[in-house]
Order: C-alpha cells, then structure tokens, then sequence
C-alpha cells in the first residue's frame, strides 16, 4: 500500500496525464494496490465485506456470465484497475477523500477525549443522575453510549467501551445475561444516528446530499433523540415486568422534592447554556476583528473555573465497582468533570453557530483538547495546594497516547473507505445502481410501502459485518437512488437527506440482526451468552428505531423539515415524543400494568395516529 503510493505522488502530474492512457506500469501497481487493499480489507473488516467486494468485481469481469438483469457486457481489466487506481471514483475516490479531511480529525478528537478520562466521568455522571432507580444500570447504559456516541465513530468500540461495565451491572440488577447484551447493543448502536459525529456518516451526508453540515445535524436530532427516549422507556418497562429493585440505595424522596430537583437541574442547565450562548455572541459583536482573541480569553477562564470546581470535588473513581458500586451524588459527579464539556462545547459551537467546515470545527476541537490534557492535572494540583511535580510529564504522555489511539483507529476506517470505494468504482462502472431500481421495482410491483421495506431488507443485508462508515458509503450508493427514483414514480418527492438518513437507519440495523450483527457479537461475548438469541432480542428492541425512517420518509416534519412557527415545533416534537412513549409500551406489553392483547393493538393505534 505505501508502495502505490509513493509511485502516484512521485510525479503525480506526470501521472494524471497519463489518465485514459495507462502505461504498463501505472496498471502493475495498481494491481498490486488493488491486491493490497483487499488483504489489508480481509485483516480489518473480515470476511464479509470481501465478498461482497468480490461479488461487484466479479459483475464487471464477467457480466455476461451473471443471470437475468445484472447480465452485462464484461469490462476489460486493464479498464477496470485504471478506474480504480487512477481516476477519482475508486480507490482514491470520495469516500476516502472524505477520510482523509474529515474522519481522520474526528477520531483524533474521539480518541483523545476519552485519553481525558471524559469515558469516565459520562459513565459516573449516568451512573449518579439513573444508578438509583428501578433497573438503573441499564438506564446507564443507555445514556453513557449516548454520551460517548456523540464523539465516537464505531458501534463495537461503544459495546466494549461501555458494555464492559454496564453488561456485568445489569446482569447484577437482574436483567439477565441476553436483555443485559441486547440493551448495551441497542445502545450503542444508537449512538450512531446521534449527532454531531453520527459514527462519521455526517460528513459523508455533506458530501453526497450536498447541504451544510448544520442542516445534517438539524434534520437527524429529533429522531435519534426520539430512538433514545423510546429506549429509556423500554428498558424501564422491562425493570417493571422483572419487579427490580434499585442496586444503589438511598433515601426516598417524595415527588415533590424529586421534581423540584430535576426542574432545578434542567432549568439550570437550559440558563446556564443560554447565559455562555448570548456571552460569545455578544462578544463578537462588539470587538469585530479582535473577538477570536477575547472568546478565546472567556473559555480560558471558563476552563480555569472549572479546573478550580473539580479541584474542590474528590476524584472520580478510575473505575465502577460491579460487585459493590459506590452511590455518587449528581452535582458532585457533574462538578468533578465540567471541564471536559469545553472542547465538546466548541466543536458545537464551530459546527453549529458559526457553521465552519466540519475539519477547521475539529482542528479547533482538538486544539483546545491539547490545551486540557497538558493543564488540567498540573491545574487542579495547584489548587488544591499539592506539588505540580510529574503532572505535566503525564499530560504529555496523554496527548502522545491519544494521537496514537487515534492513528491506529483510523487505520480500520481508512482501509473501509478505500474498499467501498472499489464498490463506489464498480458500480458506476456497470450501472448496476440502475439494476437495483429495476429489481426493487419489478418485486414491489410499483407498492411504494413495499418498495420501503424491500430497500430495508436489501439494506440489512448489505450492511452485515460491515463497520458504520462503510455500512453508509455501500447502504447509500445502491439504494438511495432507488428509493429517489421509485418515490419519484409514485408520487412521493422525497428529499435527499431523508432517503440518505432511511438507508443509513436500516444499514445500522445490520449490526444488531444475526448472523452477522457484530455488535451483538461484542456484547454477547463480554455478557457470556448466545449471541443468536441476543442479537433477536437486539432486533425486537430495535423496532422503535426501525419505524422511525418509514415515518420520517412520509412525514418529514419529523426531519424537522417544513416546520413554519414555534407552535409547529412544538406540536411535532411534542407528539412525537408521546407516540414514541406508546409505541414502547404497545410493543412491551406493559404500560400501567401488563397489556392485553387487543390493549397492545389500541396502543399501536394511537402510535401511528400521533405521528401521522
């Protein structure tokens, strides 16, 4: 691989004339690239994912050999590896150009905030705000891999991340060992569709939909927040039906005093965010030129106050107690880690406020995330009266360490979007996206339901085994177009983020669904149990989210998109949010207590009512 490489920038004018006449030994090395990216694929993404490179391979060497419609004339070899090797639509196509300006950023950041001890201090603050109820850890699952979700771009790096403490501390509570992996994989499966990161698909999306990355991020938050609070709602009925107790003791609060504390909290943080928001802005608009350096001045003292709060607070503890966890106070646990929201809260504030590139948003991101890995040790020290001796050698190390997590991570993804690149070749190469539409048309027989869920199911199948970025990149080359064109047929203009958004939904969903789920894989191997009937219970979990692009295909205000007043959010989001409750409860069989059969049905009922 770096041998091509080095033979394409040795003299890349020279070689890009040469596009359309390759010389013998432009073809040789693409061969050799070509061989070397399916090894390099074989030792990352297995075996899956090779064959179905094989598979498109194959179509183009030998069309006229494959049945029916995807018959086609064979394309020459020495045509097929210059596609790939020497113009941009294979391997160093889109998708790997969107690697390398945007995924390799992002990953640095992810993997240099969890060097923080961020991991850390998400999964004590889930554990001190849900740690105390009915079915608590599994309320800690959820909302730890939704924290870690945001920055992270890979489901089984959440399952293990998450799951190695969560899994144990549900199977303690009583879930049992197949619901406590079906939970964690859900979970983190979700963190996926959860913006800013989305698992890196994002900025794919800006790419291929060709709208700003904060309309990406406004058109996907209502329904991954609505997957989220479906979740919550699920495994809560589930500590209901098993009757759990808490595992973490305390004393009992009447609801007077609970909502008062929770509108506190809320309503604290809701001011407190709107407080900074109006700050920044006002800053800018009134020193101009200069207001980079005052921001800059105000986060640095933000930074300092924060340092100071956690300097005052004991430390986290380095890891959770499966067998005896410790009971953690809510305001404590979020003082004792406030610092390590500022470089979360800036790549926000690149992204979405003053809408930046998506790489210059990171840059910024991981800038200030240096700035805390050297400091925050050294600074709390001094605060706390305590010699800085050793501190800054060991905030070093970190950034060092960070860097290199993050370069080997991007190696997987790296190696995935330079193989679905060989598929992004090949299929504009034959044409065989036309051939999907044909098929998925002539077997839905012009039904546009039917249409959906044959793209569903073909999407599942093409996403197993396959990790989220990937997933996306093959999800979406074949069956976006479909689902443009046949909607277009029927009637429905549907727009491009919501078919993109559908694809990618179903194309995670193949994580979860055996044989192939891997995160059901991750999650059944730390919990010890089957990962067959996990990964089933996985799916019947995931319907929730599963109903949600089928809805938001239909009803894009969903997407939050043709939304006209501040009423019409609010009804959106407002009944959304309560169908999604009920769809929980029908699907579960619970609600007040357990359903009938027919009770389910009326239920379901109202789901659909409500988000119609």
């Amino acid at each position: 691989l770096f041998g091509g490489l080095v033979y394409v920038l040795n003299d890349y004018d020279e070689f890009a004339r040469r596009i359309g006449y390759p010389m013998p030994a432009d073809l040789g090395w693409g061969l050799v690239y070509l061989i070397a990216t399916l090894e390099a694929t074989r030792r990352f993404l297995g075996w899956p994912m090779i064959l179905i490179i094989c598979v498109f391979l194959a179509q183009a060497l030998f069309g006229q050999h494959f049945p029916w419609v995807f018959s086609a004339p064979p394309v020459r070899w020495q045509t097929l590896v210059e596609i790939l090797f020497m113009q941009d639509q294979g391997l160093f196509g889109p998708t790997t150009a969107v690697a390398a300006t945007y995924l390799m950023l992002f990953l640095m950041f992810g993997s240099m905030l969890i060097r923080t001890g961020a991991m850390q201090f998400f999964q004590d603050v889930s554990l001190a705000i849900m740690g105390r109820r009915p079915g608590g850890p599994a309320h800690v699952a959820v909302m730890s891999s939704a924290l870690l979700g945001t920055a992270s771009g890979s489901v089984v790096g959440n399952v293990a991340g998450t799951g190695s403490f969560t899994i144990p501390l549900m199977k303690k509570a009583g879930y049992g060992g197949v619901k406590a992996g079906a939970i964690e994989t859900m979970s983190s499966v979700d963190g996926q569709i959860m913006p800013p990161v989305m698992g890196a698909a994002a900025f794919l999306m800006v790419e291929y939909v060709g709208v700003p990355y904060s309309e990406i991020v406004r058109n996907a938050i209502l329904p991954a927040t609505l997957s989220y609070i479906g979740l919550f709602y699920i495994v809560h009925l589930e500590a209901l039906k098993l009757g759990m107790q808490p595992i973490l003791q305390r004393q009992p609060r009447n609801f007077r005093d609970a909502a008062i504390r929770t509108g506190l909290g809320l309503s604290g943080t809701i001011v407190v965010v709107g407080l900074l928001y109006y700050l920044l802005a006002g800053v800018k608009a009134a020193f101009g030129g200069a207001a980079a350096y005052v921001a800059g001045a105000v986060v640095a003292a933000l930074y300092v106050g924060a340092a100071w709060m956690a300097a005052k607070c004991p430390d986290l503890p380095d890891d959770i107690d499966i067998e005896q966890p410790r009971a953690l106070e809510t305001w404590p646990a979020v003082k004792a880690g406030l610092h390590f929201l500022l470089p979360i809260g800036m790549l926000i504030w690149c992204l979405m406020v003053e809408e930046m590139s998506p790489s210059l948003s990171a840059f910024w991101a991981i800038v200030a995330l240096v700035g805390l890995m050297l400091t925050q040790r050294p600074l709390i020290a001094a605060f706390r009266g305590m010699p800085a001796r050793g501190t800054w050698a060991a905030g070093f190390r970190d950034v060092v360490h960070g860097l290199a997590d993050g370069s080997r991570n991007m190696i997987g993804i790296g190696v995935a979007t330079a193989a679905a690149g060989i598929i992004v070749g090949t299929v504009s190469l034959t044409g065989v996206g036309l051939v999907m539409t044909e098929v998925v048309e002539l077997l839905s027989g012009g039904n546009l339901m039917l249409m959906l869920v044959l793209v569903a199911f073909i999407s599942l199948v093409l996403g197993m085994g396959l990790p989220t970025t990937a997933n996306y990149i093959v999800v979406s080359t074949l069956m976006a177009p479909v689902v443009v064109e046949l909607g277009a047929q029927s009637g429905l203009l549907v727009p491009l983020i919501a078919v993109h958004l559908f694809v990618f939904y179903f194309g995670l969903m193949a994580d979860v669904t055996p044989p192939v789920g891997l995160a059901s894989f991750a999650a059944a191997a730390i919990a010890r149990t089957d990962p067959i009937k996990t990964g089933i219970t996985a799916f019947y979990y995931s319907m929730r989210t599963a109903i949600l692009p089928f809805l938001f295909i239909f009803n894009t205000q969903l997407l939050l998109i043709g939304i006209d007043s501040a009423w019409h959010l609010f009804l959106t989001v407002s009944s959304a949010i309560v169908a999604m409750l009920i769809f929980a409860a029908g699907t579960q069989g619970y609600f007040l207590v357990r359903s009938r059969w027919y009770e389910s049905i009326a239920l379901l009922l109202v789901t659909f009512t409500l988000f119609r």
